[in-house]
């Protein structure tokens, strides 16, 4: 078979890139800001019976990336309101969805981050 010649155009690859669902979309607008948050949300529900500490996670989270402490505080603060995950009285932290939404948006976080992470990392940083 003959190479192309220089005068021939070569056609890239064309992956579709489609979007994810609407709701889900602005699950991770609302309450994921950063590929960091994302991979904080999927170590609580990875574990969804651990309780953390801040401090826990922020080391358990350095080995893939440099998180600080004030990241993951303000990411769980964001989780809470969320209703995503549940604090004792000594300000520890697990993974405690409250409805059946959370837990389906946070399932397909997962999916996503496996699946399709560029397409993921794009909607997550693609705020209007």
């Amino acid at each position: 078979m003959a190479a192309p010649s220089e005068q021939q155009a070569v056609t890239p690859l064309q992956v579709p890139d489609e979007g994810f669902p609407d709701d889900f979309q602005r699950f991770l607008q609302r309450w994921v800001p950063s590929i960091d948050a994302a991979e904080l949300l999927l170590v609580l529900a990875g574990e969804p019976q651990r309780v953390w500490q801040a401090a826990e996670l922020a080391a358990h989270l350095s080995i893939m990336a440099k998180v600080s402490d004030s990241d993951v505080e303000r990411y769980l603060e964001q989780f809470r309101a969320a209703g995503l995950v549940a604090a004792t009285a000594e300000g520890r932290v697990r993974y405690s969805p409250q409805d059946e939404r959370s837990l389906a948006h946070v399932r397909t976080l997962s999916r996503a981050y496996k699946e399709r992470p560029v397409t993921l990392f794009r909607a997550i940083y693609a705020r209007s």
